[in-house]
């Protein structure tokens, strides 16, 4: 049962809040700044209103949720600081006196609660529609790229993790008392699973021993990280088990197993847009998509800046007609698009190679004939047969028995002149130097809001969780702007 949106509670100990919590407290300002009652809006219906146990206010819930993020810290760790945490109880919206909820309830909530919303959208949304009110976005340019996330078990096994998380455990103890070197249990040196499962029971049994060294919370949350690790990986035997990720590619040889999250950005540095897709997906069939949503959003759009990747031909066609200007410099792999309709093969700019709809690189590439002379030009991209005789996307791709596998695309050196001759205009020169901007946007994301991998598998909650990094570095960059 759902009662009506809770406020915090008064109590004989309230104004300890004034005493205590600075005007210039992040968590003060944000709720200052906005109204979190679109939450319980959004997520009402998912409660019975007349039936059952009181359940916790979903504001509270999405509230507990949002400090984990902005603080990048496990759900135990997020409860605990909220027993004792002063900033947290206000943002929480509590008495000083009140208790604080069970960890296991912010997994229920999220699977229960967020399961179906938009979040995602929802919350840009929000924090655009304050930046617009608020005289912060002027520009009508956006920004864009894509930033990978690694699925959860990558790029490490289940024993790895819990191998890395163990060291970063007793390096944590080490720091604070260098003779538990001597106390520490016998490492598991060999790759049996079991066995490190065992030896990293062991270590936190060991650990928690010392009820004081324990409690220190630089240990506690190693602790409670590592104790997360060995639940994760009992439940699904190993951490590589994330049926939403795909392979990507960073370059021609380097490459990641997660997702991609594609984001449209102001000068502002306000993000306006976001597409969670898996880590194949490539980035310049996601523009319609982007700006559709930061025009729904209120921004006004005259130009898009990006890379490469952006300047395909489908996207010029799309952006010519709404009189946008694309400042993308021109790539002749992808000026033509797609070959056919039903093709779906994506062009991976760093690499500066074709992927097929399977996630396979091309492994080299050749051109033929002379540029402006007689025919056009075409570059040919060649994939490594052995992996399409198994592919279970082969039919109508690949010719059973075929020796070999391309795709190939023409280049017209005519078609593009336009875009061409404002590649070199000043207009595009002096737009051209925001586009660093989304770099640090996304750097921020990773380092700061561990968005780099992802905390749990599926799209679904990759989705979530790009919902709270995005809608926790909007807020900061408002509070930034807004003085």
């Amino acid at each position: 049962m759902l009662l009506q949106q809770q406020k915090i509670q008064l109590s004989a100990y309230s104004d300890l809040y004034d005493l205590v919590i600075p005007k210039e407290n992040l968590l003060r300002k944000i709720n200052d700044l906005i109204d979190f009652s679109f939450i319980y809006d959004e997520l009402v219906s998912k409660y019975c209103l007349n039936n059952g146990r009181t359940a916790e206010c979903p504001v509270r819930m999405f509230k507990y949720l949002l400090l984990k993020t902005i603080y990048s810290i496990s759900d135990a760790d997020v409860v605990e600081r909220s027993r004792f945490d002063m900033s947290f109880k206000y943002f929480l919206e509590m008495a000083p006196e009140d208790g604080v909820i069970n960890s296991s309830s912010l997994t229920n909530f999220r699977k229960l609660r967020l399961k179906d919303s938009d979040l995602l959208n929802l919350l840009i949304g929000k924090t655009v529609a304050i930046a617009i009110e608020k005289g912060i976005v002027n520009s009508k340019s956006i920004i864009v790229d894509a930033t990978h996330t690694l699925s959860k078990s990558n790029p490490f096994s289940a024993l790895q993790v819990l191998k890395e998380r163990s060291k970063l455990l007793r390096k944590a103890v080490y720091n604070l008392d260098p003779d538990w070197k001597e106390r520490m249990p016998k490492k598991n040196e060999n790759n049996d699973l079991q066995k490190e499962i065992a030896y990293s029971k062991e270590l936190i049994k060991a650990i928690e021993s010392d009820t004081t060294l324990s409690l220190v919370p630089v240990v506690k949350e190693k602790l409670n990280l590592l104790k997360e690790t060995i639940e994760d990986t009992q439940e699904n035997l190993n951490l590589s088990k994330d049926k939403d990720a795909k392979i990507g590619h960073k370059s021609a040889d380097s490459s990641f197993f997660g997702y991609k999250t594609h984001i449209a950005m102001t000068e502002e540095r306000i993000i306006t847009a976001a597409v969670v897709t898996s880590g194949e997906r490539g980035d310049g069939p996601e523009l319609p998509t982007l700006l559709k949503i930061s025009q729904n959003n209120g921004i006004k759009v005259d130009t898009i800046i990006g890379d490469g990747a952006y300047s395909g031909k489908e996207n010029l066609e799309l952006t010519s007609g709404q009189e946008i200007k694309v400042v993308a410099r021109l790539n002749p792999s992808i000026t033509q698009g797609c070959r056919k309709e039903e093709d779906k093969f994506d062009y991976n700019k760093d690499a500066d190679m074709f992927v097929c709809p399977a996630g396979h690189m091309a492994i080299q590439k050749s051109k033929q004939g002379k540029k402006n002379v007689g025919t056009n030009q075409i570059l040919t991209f060649y994939f490594d047969v052995e992996k399409c005789k198994t592919c279970p996307l082969r039919d109508g791709c690949y010719k059973p028995g075929a020796k070999s596998k391309s795709y190939s695309v023409s280049i017209k050196s005519d078609l593009h002149k336009a875009q061409m001759d404002f590649q070199e205009s000043e207009l595009y020169k002096e737009k051209a130097k925001h586009r660093y901007k989304i770099e640090a946007k996304n750097s921020e994301l990773k380092n700061v809001h561990g968005y780099g991998r992802a905390n749990a598998y599926g799209i679904e909650n990759m989705q979530m969780q790009g919902a709270l990094a995005i809608f926790t570095v909007n807020l900061k960059r408002i509070l930034k702007l807004n003085v």
